[in-house]
């Protein structure tokens, strides 16, 4: 029979020699491997970045494009050209230019939409692919190499818009290279869809375990924003997934001149879609008076 448990058994009890010691190493032993489970997973997200973070596609070289009023044009930059698409108001009648920095995913054939709205608004449109997006040769290698091709980009088309309106429009990952470029130039409205306060505090919430200072592209765009003289709208969809509202929200609080509208309802891919953004869009670019 075994013998009742009481406390002047469990006094007696003495664990074998050499269990603490045991269990002390195996602690010890789980402690090293959870450590460099973790470095390994730094380190491939060091060497990673570019695959995590921009997702192109290519597209064939003679791919061609049927849109209406628009044009295909090449850019040059250090060691690549940036394919972009490039839509013109019939008769010269353009009230201005916008430029339109796109997200992370897909290529022209994906984001170039809606050319009929965008020639309702009685604005050009330029938007280029990045590296390796569409039909642009090269690979993005740094967010210096990107800040750089997007102020080429805009210097390839800025000189034709003297006297008439000049807008920058980002839209998720595109709103922090819109934003670095509207505290370069001389811009009379900079449009901001989904963006993010910076790409560390995104990582951070998708990856609390990755230290911020390894990521190359932190794209800091709430050290950007208080910067800035120029008016500022951004629009952002209350039901967004991706990138939450609040990083809108705590952007605003960062200057006096931007507006924020919340888009009911609206998602991060389909927030283009709610008759709301339309409206608020069209209205914004429609308050630009012609520039003097």
């Amino acid at each position: 029979m075994h013998q009742p448990v009481t406390e002047t058994n469990i006094k007696a009890y003495q664990p074998p020699p050499g269990f603490f010691t045991k269990w002390r190493r195996r602690l010890i032993n789980l402690a090293i491997f959870a450590f460099i489970a973790w470095l390994l997973a730094v380190a491939f997200v060091w060497y990673s970045q570019e695959k995590l973070l921009f997702h192109p596609d290519p597209a064939t070289p003679n791919h061609k494009f049927d849109l209406t009023n628009t044009s295909e044009v090449y850019i040059d930059v250090p060691g690549a050209k940036l394919h972009a698409l490039y839509l013109r108001q019939p008769e010269e009648q353009s009230r201005g230019i916008i430029l339109f920095l796109h997200g992370n995913a897909g290529n022209l054939e994906t984001w170039f939409t809606h050319a009929d709205f965008w020639l309702e608004t009685g604005y050009d449109v330029l938007m280029p692919d990045y590296r390796g997006f569409g039909k642009s040769t090269g690979k993005i290698l740094s967010e210096e190499q990107l800040n750089d091709d997007v102020l080429r980009v805009w210097n390839f088309v800025a000189p034709n818009y003297h006297g008439k309106k000049q807008v920058i429009y980002g839209r998720s990952l595109g709103t922090g290279l819109a934003a670095t470029l509207a505290s370069e130039i001389s811009t009379d409205l900079l449009i901001l869809v989904s963006p993010y306060t910076s790409m560390t505090d995104v990582a951070h919430e998708y990856y609390p375990w990755v230290p911020g200072g390894i990521l190359r592209y932190p794209l800091k765009t709430d050290q950007v924003l208080p910067q800035l003289r120029n008016k500022i709208l951004m629009l952002h969809g209350t039901d967004d997934k991706l990138i939450s509202i609040e990083h809108s929200r705590r952007l605003q609080k960062l200057n006096s001149a931007a507006q924020l509208i919340e888009i009911d309802e609206a998602g991060h891919s389909d927030i283009h879609e709610f008759p709301s953004y339309v409206t608020a869009l069209k209205e914004a670019l429609a308050s630009l008076s012609t520039k003097q």
